[in-house]
């Protein structure tokens, strides 16, 4: 399979071709150079997974782990080397098919919705940069190639979160995101490190393996009641924790919004934030085994974050906010199950429904964030009080943004159903109390997902625009309705017969049990949001009255940004940064000038030895002699 290869060189082409020759094409010829590269890699992507889980992958009931290509890059020690180079198995197979649609999709997309904007090639070129950065990592057959994708992936996200330069807002939100995952990013590292101090392997076959499990388990040292493995693995999570905006460091998704619509989509659905959840996931026996403790707290701060982004985004109204803090609810849903879940077949339910949901909502999240710039592409607004009445202007946009909405609430027979209910049915195996967490968040979901639907094509039925509002382009039409297609049937893959956590084949069937439970509260969540949104009335007026206190701090995001301020400028920069400052400058530069002004006041008072006169010099040459020979008579 080392045709797989090109999947990601493609796009690496397509960037530095579009970066170094694009300016001087016509904007549509590069977007179509771009798209074409796209679409090699996604046929070949298609390939693969055809190829890989019923043909080469799979051996009886198992699959295998192929390394198509791997070469050695870096030698540190005999064991201790940095290699680049492709592995597939099923987890990586998925994420090629993944990445590679969404991409595509919203490649075709961009030809409307960026159709006339500054900087299209710009753009285009740096849409290959982001698929080539997480091909790249999901690919890696090492932790160290993936911190090298990683970072890539840091740096294609600042650009295009950036990518209207001129607005200060933009800017400032690319900042954000780049400083917050880069602060995270070297907690990333700094496990690394530990973890390969100790193993003496950089390789995912090495550290995932029995054999590399048992040693993790091995090593006794400690550091302050931790195993230096269960610190290293914290390290690591922590890294995976920004990538995926978990608690606390969620601060930068939903300011990632103000880059373009379809960049939206892409970090959201495809890219950027699940590679936290993927990087869990690929040392996952490492957690069970050598860090159970660690994987708890990691269930915990799931769970937390999963409830805590679902009451804010209940009080967004930008449409576009809304659906950044959807994301961190549903990335958190991913994650807490990765936490609940064990080894081996049905006991690793949890790990097989987190890739099942990272798998649908990449399709359902990628139409939602679609559909809504459609939204916005014909009012030209984000509010959700600029909105109302839009079925009747959008009906494609309308019919594929509610089988979304469906979707994501876990109402069958469409694919977040299936997923979400083994989320649940692990956790309710697990642990009651994040079983009872994550099923009111669903009920959550269902309704701020509503109460968003409704306010923009229902509401106020007769909201007067100014300009007619009109259905989208054909070029964004298509890709929403290919979306929802595959937002129909992806539930219906037996997901448990490719990825499992020991990449054996296992069945499942739905628990209706817990299933029901989850229709209901879906319905219930939905049906409130259709009493106060669906037509305009006061009835949310009023439930905002009286819960006031926790709608403002929740409308406030609960304040994390002014804590983040305060700890940065207040007690960061000020307690800290401006002490050593002041020792840096006073001190330091301080005992170095001294030196140097006694260097200066010493060099003029001597200066006078070196005047250039040949009589001055036969002088002290004179003087020392008399002085030596003085010295050899009287001593």
């Amino acid at each position: 399979m080392s045709y797989t290869l090109i999947i990601v060189a493609l796009p690496f082409l397509m960037f530095l071709f579009l970066g170094l020759v694009g300016g001087k094409m016509k904007p549509v010829v590069a977007g179509l150079i771009g798209t074409t590269g796209l679409i090699i890699s996604t046929v070949l992507s298609y390939i693969a997974a055809g190829s890989y889980f019923f043909s080469v992958g799979k051996i009886g009931e198992t699959y295998q782990t192929i390394v198509p290509m791997n070469f050695e890059w870096l030698r540190f020690t005999d064991k201790l080397h940095i290699d680049l180079g492709i592995m597939l198995d099923p987890i990586s197979v998925m994420m090629l098919v993944v990445i590679t649609t969404v991409s595509l999709m919203v490649h075709i997309y961009s030809f409307g919705y960026m159709k006339g904007e500054r900087g299209f090639q710009r753009y285009y070129a740096l849409l290959s940069l982001f698929s080539f950065s997480m091909l790249g990592l999901v690919i890696a057959p090492n932790i160290f190639q993936m911190y090298i994708f990683w970072e890539l992936v840091g740096v294609s996200s600042y650009s295009l979160i950036g990518f209207y330069y001129t607005k200060p807002s933009a800017v400032a939100a690319s900042k954000k995101a780049f400083i917050v995952t880069r602060f995270a990013d070297l907690f990333f590292l700094i496990g690394i490190l530990v973890l390969s101090f100790y193993s003496g392997t950089f390789s995912f076959r090495d550290l995932t393996s029995p054999a590399g499990c048992a040693f993790a388990q091995s090593i006794t040292d400690t550091f302050m009641g931790w195993s230096v493995v269960s610190w290293a693995m914290m390290l690591i999570f922590i890294g995976g924790a920004g990538k995926s905006a978990m608690l606390p460091f969620h601060i930068w998704l939903p300011d990632a919004m103000e880059g373009p619509t379809p960049v939206s989509a892409l970090i959201h659905a495809a890219t950027m934030v699940v590679a936290g959840v993927f990087l869990v996931a690929r040392m996952f026996p490492v957690y069970i085994f050598g860090a159970p403790d660690v994987l708890t707290i990691i269930t915990y701060i799931g769970a937390t974050t999963a409830l805590f982004a679902a009451v804010i985004a209940c009080t967004q109204t930008d449409i576009k906010r809304v659906l950044a803090f959807s994301t961190i609810s549903q990335i958190a849903y991913m994650i807490t199950a990765l936490g609940v879940s064990g080894y081996g077949a049905h006991e690793g339910l949890g790990y097989m429904a987190s890739m099942f949901h990272l798998f649908t909502h990449a399709f359902f999240k990628a139409l939602l964030f679609l559909g809504a710039g459609a939204v916005i592409h014909a009012v030209h607004s984000n509010e959700m009080d600029s909105m109302g009445g839009l079925r009747k202007y959008l009906p494609i946009t309308h019919i594929t943004f509610l089988i979304a909405c469906l979707s994501i609430s876990g109402i069958p027979p469409f694919s977040g159903f299936f997923s979400k209910d083994e989320i649940l049915v692990a956790a309710f195996e697990k642990n009651q109390i994040v079983f009872w967490c994550l099923y009111f968040c669903a009920g959550l979901t269902a309704f701020y997902m509503f109460r968003l639907y409704y306010r923009i094509f229902w509401g106020d039925n007769n909201k007067v625009y100014q300009h007619t509002p009109h259905e989208a382009p054909a070029s964004m039409t298509i890709p929403l309705i290919f979306l929802a297609a595959l937002t129909c049937v992806v539930g219906f893959i037996p997901f448990s017969e490719f990825i499992s956590t020991d990449k054996t084949v296992f069945h499942t069937h739905i628990e209706w049990s817990i299933a029901s439970l989850s229709i209901l509260v879906a319905v219930t969540g939905i049906a409130i949001a259709t009493w106060m949104y669906r037509k305009k009335n006061t009835s949310s007026d009023k439930v905002t009255a009286s819960i006031k206190g926790l709608y403002t701090a929740a409308y406030h995001k609960f304040y994390f940004d002014e804590i983040w301020i305060f700890v940065t400028k207040k007690i960061i920069f000020n307690g800290i940064s401006q002490p050593v400052a002041w020792f840096d400058r006073h001190v330091v530069d301080g005992f170095m000038n001294l030196q140097s002004t006694i260097t200066n006041y010493l060099s003029r008072k001597i200066k006078f030895t070196q005047s250039g006169e040949i009589q001055d010099y036969a002088w002290a040459f004179m003087m020392g002699a008399v002085v030596i020979i003085s010295l050899l008579v009287f001593i």
